[in-house]
C-alpha cells in the first residue's frame, strides 16, 4: 500500500534529521516552549493583558503558525530535494507530498506537548469545543497538501520562488494575529479581517482554547481550501509530466 511508503519515508526524514541527537525532534519543542514563555510574558506585559488569558492564546497561535509556516517555507524543495528518487524510481508525485506534510505533522504533534503543559499550568479545560479541533486540523492539513503540491511544482520551475515565499512568510507573521489580538487594532481591525491566515489559525485555535470557531472562520477556511483545490486541478494535470525535467 502506498500509504505505508509515505508514512515510512516521512518518519525516516525525522529520524535522519535528528540522528545522534539526544532530544531528537524535541529540540524544536524546547525552542518553541522557550519562545512561547518569553513572548507570552513580554507581550502580556506590553499589552497589559492577564497572562493566564494571553499565554494560552500565544501558545496555540505559535504552534499552529509553526506548522503552517514550515510547510510554506519548505514546500519549495518538495520535488527538487527528491531529484534522485524522481529520476530513478517511478512513483506517484502524491507520495512526496504526503511524506512532506506527514513529517510536518509529526513535529506539530511534538509541539502540542507545550499546549498541554500550558493548559495544565493555568488549569484550563477546553471542554466540548475541543472536538471541533479534529476537523479544523484536517482542513488546515488539506490546505497544506494542496499548497505544497503547487508551490513545490512552481519552485521546481522557478528557483527564486522559495526565497520570495520565505520573505513573504516573515512579513505575514507580523501582520497576522499570532502574538496579538485583533481587537487591539481598534478601528484598524481590517488588517486582521482581510488576512486569510488569521482564519486558518483561528479555525483551530478557537476549539483548542475552548471556544467554538466562528462561522466566518469556517467559511473563509473552506473558501481557501476550494481555491487551493482549483489551483491544483488547473496546474498539476497540465504540468506533472514536466516535473522530472524541472528538478
Amino acid at each position: 500500500m502506498l500509504w505505508r511508503v509515505w508514512l515510512t519515508l516521512g518518519w525516516n526524514d525525522i529520524l535522519q534529521r535528528y540522528r545522534r541527537s539526544v532530544l531528537g525532534p524535541f529540540w524544536l519543542t524546547a525552542s518553541m516552549g522557550v519562545m512561547v514563555v518569553s513572548l507570552g510574558i513580554l507581550y502580556a506585559e506590553l499589552f497589559k493583558i492577564n497572562i493566564s488569558d494571553f499565554m494560552p492564546y500565544v501558545c496555540v497561535g505559535l504552534v499552529i503558525w509553526g506548522f503552517i509556516s514550515s510547510i510554506l517555507n519548505e514546500a519549495g524543495g518538495l520535488f527538487t530535494s527528491q531529484e534522485l528518487f524522481i529520476k530513478q524510481i517511478k512513483l506517484p508525485y502524491s507520495i512526496y507530498v504526503w511524506k512532506f506534510v506527514w513529517s510536518k505533522t509529526i513535529i506539530f504533534a511534538h509541539n502540542l506537548v507545550i499546549y498541554v503543559a500550558v493548559l495544565l499550568y493555568f488549569h484550563i479545560w477546553p471542554g466540548a469545543p475541543l472536538i471541533f479541533a479534529i476537523p479544523s486540523f484536517l482542513l488546515i492539513l488539506a490546505n497544506g497538501l494542496l499548497a505544497s503540491l503547487y508551490l513545490g511544482m512552481i519552485s521546481a520551475r522557478f528557483r527564486d520562488v522559495p526565497q520570495i515565499i520565505a520573505s513573504a512568510v516573515q512579513v505575514v507573521f507580523f501582520v497576522t494575529p499570532v502574538l496579538w489580538k485583533p481587537e487591539l487594532l481598534g478601528s484598524r481591525r481590517y488588517v486582521a479581517d482581510w488576512n486569510p491566515f488569521y482564519y486558518l489559525i483561528e479555525v483551530l485555535r478557537s476549539p483548542l482554547l475552548g471556544q467554538w470557531p466562528s462561522a466566518v472562520s469556517i467559511e473563509v477556511t473552506l473558501a481557501i481550501t476550494a481555491l487551493n483545490f482549483v489551483i491544483v486541478v488547473a496546474c498539476f494535470p497540465r504540468f506533472r509530466g514536466r516535473i522530472a525535467y524541472w528538478v
